[in-house]
């Protein structure tokens, strides 16, 4: 792994952007987007030759790193033996890759219709849970994002939603637990977790139960924040669910294949949904692929009754040969388990020594390899770092940190005023105090900023 300096290359690269891609999330005329050589591992290089530690995971995708040579000889192997095929029909790789992952899903999870991704993987789930229950309406929280499809970025709770949002979707949004920036007044985790069950039963009730066909939630949300949801509310809401009727649909396309230290992570929680949506971590992102997995209930619904969906590429044969390689990689290498450890034992106790030292940092929260900064102008009144939803000179302070931090090598995570820790799930102990080295000079400009 050693980068080749090709400046040349890496113009007309960016030349051929700047002309002919139109770049997600984003102003076309004021983003610079820096032109990739190549990756490996928990790495990636610029054709200057300057190399920098991912602490993204790509968008918190590569589970096993970059260019797992099992992986991609999986998909070169599958590419030789059968290209693509159909969906109606029984494929191999389509067959072995539903069956590790069945094998893997909490509860009796055990039937996967497979997307292109975490997006429609939400919209599916959404169908599937009107279909079942007959009923329109679907709740989803604040401070959450489920995709960027018509049905999921309704459904999510953060700005990317509002230039699209009609009000029309039948979504309902409420607020989900939060005790560091608590909308209940509350004090303590318990109490935490006991209002927020109450105002979402609250809500139900005004809204209708009888209308209200799904809850869909982020096991633990991702983009917007990485907050650990307090003991006992993620069971709460499913005994929500199964008093009113309500399919209850986790979504684990960031949280799950080992991101948190299990392979999902409602495994955590010990709680059971009706439908879990994924993908990212599934093949590490190396071809696209998502899927929902259903339970018998909801599986029982189409049994002799034709599902109204599908997409030409479901469950393609390349994604999934990467899928069945990415869990072998996974099982046999031990990534769920090293992204425990090191969880426990080096990046909570080492983002707890950043806290202490730099007035910035106001919460450091999250588990295995999905940890969050959140960054603040004062420890005493919390007041973000940056405001909510911050652009151009208002965002001046995180774009000082993000700056400072890729100067020293390393790609920082960064939403509104947090920071996320996301590396590779099978990053190596050396890699991570590397990597915090840089996050501590980093956080040294932010603090500039505190008063």
């Amino acid at each position: 792994m050693t980068p080749q300096p090709n400046p040349q290359a890496g113009a007309a690269v960016k030349a051929a952007d700047r002309a002919h891609v139109f770049h997600s999330w984003s102003a076309q005329d004021l983003i610079d987007p820096l032109a990739v050589a190549g990756a490996e591992g928990s790495y990636f290089w610029d054709y200057d030759g300057r190399r920098y530690l991912d602490f993204t995971s790509g968008l918190v995708f590569t589970n096993v790193g970059y260019q797992h040579p099992k992986v991609v000889a999986a998909v070169q192997e599958q590419a030789a033996t059968m290209t693509t095929f159909a969906p109606a029909f029984a494929v191999e790789a389509r067959s072995e890759a539903a069956r590790l992952i069945a094998e893997r899903t909490p509860g009796d999870l055990d039937r996967i219709f497979f997307t292109n991704g975490g997006a429609d993987a939400i919209e599916h789930a959404m169908r599937m849970a009107r279909l079942h229950t007959g009923r329109p309406k679907v709740l989803s929280a604040y401070r959450s994002y489920h995709g960027g499809t018509q049905q999921a970025i309704n459904l999510t709770g953060d700005p990317r939603r509002w230039a699209s949002d009609g009000a029309a979707a039948g979504v309902v949004h409420f607020w989900a637990p939060f005790l560091y920036r608590s909308r209940f007044y509350a004090e303590t985790e318990e109490q935490e977790a006991a209002r927020a069950l109450e105002h979402l039963e609250t809500t139900i009730a005004f809204e209708g139960p009888a209308t209200v066909a799904a809850i869909v939630l982020e096991t633990i949300p991702g983009t917007a924040g990485i907050m650990v949801p307090p003991p006992g509310y993620l069971a709460g809401v499913r005994e929500i669910c199964d008093k009113y009727g309500i399919v209850f649909v986790l979504d684990e396309v960031m949280a799950g294949f080992g991101r948190t230290g299990e392979w999902f992570a409602a495994d955590l929680f010990g709680v059971v949904p009706d439908l879990m949506t994924f993908a990212k971590g599934v093949n590490s992102g190396y071809v696209p692929l998502g899927g929902v997995a259903i339970s018998d209930r909801i599986a029982e619904t189409f049994g002799k009754r034709p599902y109204p969906g599908g997409l030409t590429y479901s469950g393609h044969p390349l994604a999934c040969a990467a899928a069945v390689a990415t869990i072998g990689v996974m099982a046999e290498e031990g990534v769920v388990e090293n992204a425990r450890r090191l969880g426990a034992e080096v990046v909570g106790p080492a983002l707890a020594a950043l806290a202490e030292r730099h007035p910035s940092v106001g919460e450091v929260r999250g588990t295995g390899m999905f940890w969050a900064l959140e960054l603040v102008r004062s420890r005493e009144t919390r007041e973000p770092l940056v405001p909510y939803n911050a652009a151009g000179e208002a965002n001046a302070p995180m774009a000082a940190f993000t700056a400072a931090a890729r100067e020293r090598g390393l790609w920082p995570f960064v939403n509104m005023n947090r920071t996320h820790v996301v590396p590779p799930c099978n990053v190596t102990e050396a890699e991570l105090k590397e990597g915090f080295a840089a996050l501590d000079a980093a956080l040294s400009v932010a603090d500039e900023y505190t008063v």
